[in-house]
């Protein structure tokens, strides 16, 4: 099986041209290719595919083998590797995904994409939408409490499930004790994405987040855009603002509150054949 590798700040991934539907992979299958010492090793893999929808059809797998509608890292090195590879030689690229149409706008150097910007969709901070079990037009600022400790929280479905906590420090023990804590609360019946947010100011923040299937990751672009759009729905942020990430930062645009753009980069990392099949 010939296989691509490409990261997002960070945030790795394993792409499979199957485009000729020869190469099926599931969830269990998708687990053991994500492994890092027993497969190839990635925070998540995702299919190629034909679309009768859209320009191209993207299936992703998080390392767990559980199947989430959508990546923001993710979807740039897929319109990266698509774009590269001439299987859609566009500037603008459609993709369908689990959680809806995305349009990409290419950033070209050279006749390779470098970077992208991509129109994410709206935030849905409806409890029911999230989903999140709570009796309240909107979870925004909304304690909650986890094992004996509270959490003042704000849910949001950005393509995905996704929860804001607000925090003066940084700390990744606290990040990967607390994000495992609140990600399987009760409250939560899929669970949820945990971002943990410092405010620098009006248009810096940092983010770590604990991903739903994935775990402590280097970045998460759906995570980036419910943060800002947390940050602006709460008064501590301008509509566009700058969020580094543990691999580097990306420029989020909440344009007069209705849709997120998301603009970052993308790599290739290598290329390889898995024998292992």
């Amino acid at each position: 099986m010939k296989f691509w590798k490409y990261h997002g700040l960070g945030n790795d991934f394993i792409i499979v041209n199957n485009l000729d539907g020869q190469t099926p992979i599931d969830g269990e299958r998708a687990e053991q290719l994500c492994h890092r010492r027993f497969g190839i090793g990635a925070d998540g893999l995702m299919l190629v595919e034909k679309s009768d929808k859209a320009d191209i059809r993207m299936i992703i797998y998080n390392s767990d083998g559980s199947r989430p509608e959508m990546c923001g890292n993710g979807i740039r090195c897929f319109a990266k590797f698509v774009y590269d590879k001439a299987i859609v030689k566009k500037e603008v690229i459609t993709v369908e995904t689990d959680a809806g149409l995305m349009e990409i706008e290419m950033r070209i150097d050279a006749d390779k994409a470098t970077a992208a910007i991509v129109n994410m969709g709206q935030p849905d901070f409806t409890p029911a939408r999230v989903p999140v079990e709570v009796n309240q037009p909107q979870v925004v600022n909304y304690e909650i409490e986890v094992e004996g400790s509270k959490f003042q929280i704000t849910s949001m479905l950005m393509a995905v499930p996704h929860t804001v906590v607000f925090v003066d420090s940084l700390e990744d023990e606290t990040v990967i004790r607390i994000g495992k804590l609140i990600e399987n609360a009760r409250v939560f019946p899929s669970k949820t994405n945990v971002n943990f947010v410092k405010i620098l100011d009006r248009e810096n923040m940092i983010l770590r987040t604990w991903e739903r299937g994935a775990g402590y990751t280097y970045a998460c672009g759906t995570g980036a855009c419910a943060s800002v759009a947390a940050a602006v729905i709460n008064g501590l942020a301008e509509e566009k603002a700058k969020v580094q990430l543990r691999g580097g930062d990306l420029i989020i645009h909440w344009k007069e509150r209705g849709d997120i753009y998301m603009e970052g980069p993308a790599a290739e990392v290598f290329e390889g054949n898995y024998t292992n099949c």
